[in-house]
Formats: C-alpha cells, structure tokens, sequence
C-alpha cells in the first residue's frame, strides 16, 4: 500500500506531492546562474543586480534569490515591501530594493525595520521618508527614479534637478542610485532609445557620486552607453528572449509538463472542447492533459473558438514523443487536449507527460501562441504544480 505520508516538501521541492499533481515545473537554477555570469560579463565593468520582483517571476524568490547570491549577485530589486521582507529572509546581507515606491508613513518603519531601500518616485515619496527618522548607520537610504518617456512612476527631469540641488544642502535623504526605465529596449531601432539615454544622462551630473541605472535585460543589449553603473535583468535571467527578433542567447530555466489522464478517439467530423469550436477533419487520437488556465496554460492559446486564432496561427501546442502536439480546441480550466495521432496508436498512455514549456516549447514562443509575452506566462503558473528545483 502506498505511504502518503512520506513526501515532505523542502528546498528542492514544493506544492503538491508529485504522485497528485496534475502538472509539474523542473526549475533550473544552474542555467538561471549561467544566465546571470554571461550578463555579467555582457555589461562589465558594470554591476548586474536580480530582478525578484512577483516571486522571481513565478519561480519562487527565495530559491532564485540564493542562486543568483551564489552566483555573485549582491543587488536585488522587488516590487513590493512584502517582497522584500520575504526575501531577506533568504538572504540577510543582500541590498534590496523596492521599486513601487514607499506606501505611506505606516509603512516607513518596515522599510527600516528589515533595511529595505525604497525607490522614490514622487515629491509625497520623498517627502514621507525625510519625515521618517531612521535609526541606522545611513540618513533615509534610497533610490530616486527619474522618468524618462514612461510616464508612468518617477520624478519628471526638472523635479529631479530640483530635488538633487535641494538634498545637496539638506542632506534629508540619501540617495544611493539613480535609475530610470527603458520604453522601447526591445526595439534595438527605436529613436525613444537614444532620447531617453540622453535625458538621463542630464539629470545624472547633478547627482554627484552615486550609481546611477538604466538597463534592463533589453537594454544590456543596446550597447555599452545604456549599462551605466547597474544593470537590472529580469527576464533574461529565466531564460526569455531580451530582444525582439535576435536570437535568444538565454538558457532555458522552467521545464512545465502535464500528465496525461485519458486518450481516447474521436472521429472525423466531431467537435471538441467547449463551444464545439473545432470540428476534427480526420479520426484523431486524442491525449487529455491535467492543465488548464487555472495553471497558467492561458485559454487565448486555443486551437479554436478564441479571437486570437483569427489574427495569430497557429494554437499552443505540446510536445510529447519526440513531436509537437498540437492543442485541440479550447483550452478549459482543468484539462486540455492534445492531438497526438501523428505518434501512432498506442504511442501514448495515461500518465506520460506532455512538455508545454521547455527545451522542446520555447518560453516566447509559447507566449507567441497565446498572444503574450513570457512575463506572462511565468508569473501566471499557478501553485498547483509540483515544483522541483535542480542545479542549486
């Protein structure tokens, strides 16, 4: 009789028992290490931070996190103050940062408290944390962020200047780096590139000796004149493509499999799936894999009965056999079919498992079918996989 008592989570291991799970993710972090020396050596002289923002895109902070400190990285940048308190669990001597700013005053002291840097982006930003008194060996350490064309967080260029020639005779805050972030990195052509490297480029000389960061994964592939003192890489670092339309110099890091828990035949003429969207136009041998959106598997990869297929062809698929499989379909929320008869009869049983993401199915390339990017659909992988870590 099996023993369910025996499979304990650890550090190489986490959610579901492996027997029970419907889909499992292989997280390799040695090719995650590897990623990162060869954008070190891309941006030298250069520093290379972590990007761990969402969970190191889906991929779990903490184990990401201790392989890139293995690896040499010393920096690391977080979306939120939760993120960082979590992260410095793992690791107690890493410069963290947060780059949605700080939340008010009653989130001053977590800052403190668990020596998080908070990346200013307004005057109420900035204003909240000189009103704050901290207690450690720095006056109120932080970055500034200055925007640059995204419109989106940081102070406008004037404000800046403003603030660095205000700051320099208060001494209020403490600004350890300076960033801001690329519009357009993955268009190596686009002219917003060059404007917003010159504009940063104004504000930096007013800040006097401190690092200063505008690169990220795009932009470490623009040419030394966007590296600076810092980089920031996120999705380069799990593998997806910095650049639009180069190829991908990246190692493939997540490895997402579903088990296969029927095959069966249906015929020609039949519909399959909700909606009865796709009707088969030979007898087919048809896998059914324990995943769906609920994992991430996004529905907009269907084969059919979603407006994407209209514009982008073909569907998701897998990759089973030594052969792509396509998806049959509408991808539901548990379950998806494969057609796999190209395998031959017999080819395929209840319990192999179907790679949606890997070696074989490129991350971009996934995100391609769905009509996304490859944030997407890393940070979208739910909790229901078993997840194993290899290469630490």
């Amino acid at each position: 009789m099996t023993d369910w008592t025996r499979y304990s989570p650890d550090e190489a291991h986490s959610g579901p028992d492996p027997r029970l799970g419907g889909g499992r993710l292989t997280i390799d972090l040695g090719a995650l290490a590897d990623n990162y020396r060869l954008l070190v050596a891309k941006a030298a002289p250069a520093k290379v931070a972590g990007v761990v923002k969402a969970d190191a895109y889906g991929l779990g902070a903490a184990q990401v996190g201790k392989a890139l400190w293995g690896a040499g990285c010393r920096t690391f940048f977080v979306a939120l103050p939760d993120e960082g308190i979590a992260l410095r669990r793992a690791l107690p001597d890493a410069e963290i940062y947060v780059l949605n700013g700080l939340f008010g005053p009653e989130a001053a002291p977590a800052y403190a408290a668990h020596r998080l840097i908070p990346v200013l982006g307004s005057q109420s930003d900035i204003s909240c944390w000189e009103a704050y008194g901290w207690d450690g060996e720095t006056p109120r350490p932080c970055a500034i962020h200055v925007d640059t064309g995204m419109n989106r967080l940081g102070l406008r260029a004037e404000e800046a200047l403003a603030f660095a020639q205000e700051n320099a005779l208060t001494r209020a805050v403490t600004p350890k780096l300076l960033m801001s972030h690329l519009v357009c990195g993955d268009e190596p052509s686009h002219p917003m590139n060059q404007r917003q490297v010159e504009s940063f480029q104004a504000v930096r000389s007013a800040f006097g000796d401190i690092d200063s960061s505008l690169a990220n994964s795009a932009g470490m592939f623009l040419g030394r004149e966007f590296a600076f003192d810092l980089a920031r890489p996120g999705i380069a670092l799990y593998g997806g493509a910095p650049v639009s339309g180069m190829a991908n110099p990246m190692k493939a890091v997540v490895t997402a499999e579903a088990r296969v828990v029927q095959v069966r035949t249906a015929r020609r003429g039949e519909t399959i799936s909700y909606g009865g969207a796709q009707r088969l136009e030979r007898d087919t041998i048809v896998a059914i894999a324990s995943v769906g959106y609920a994992d991430g598997y996004l529905r907009s990869g269907s084969s059919a009965g979603v407006p994407l297929r209209s514009v982008v062809s073909p569907g998701a698929a897998g990759y089973l056999g030594g052969k792509r499989v396509p998806v049959l379909g509408r991808i539901t929320m548990d379950l998806t079919s494969f057609d796999v008869t190209d395998l031959g009869p017999h080819a395929v049983t209840a319990g192999d498992w179907i790679e949606l993401i890997g070696n074989n199915m490129p991350l971009d390339e996934v995100a391609k079918a769905a009509g996304t990017i490859s944030y997407e659909i890393l940070t979208s992988l739910g909790r229901r996989y078993h997840r194993r870590y290899i290469g630490a």
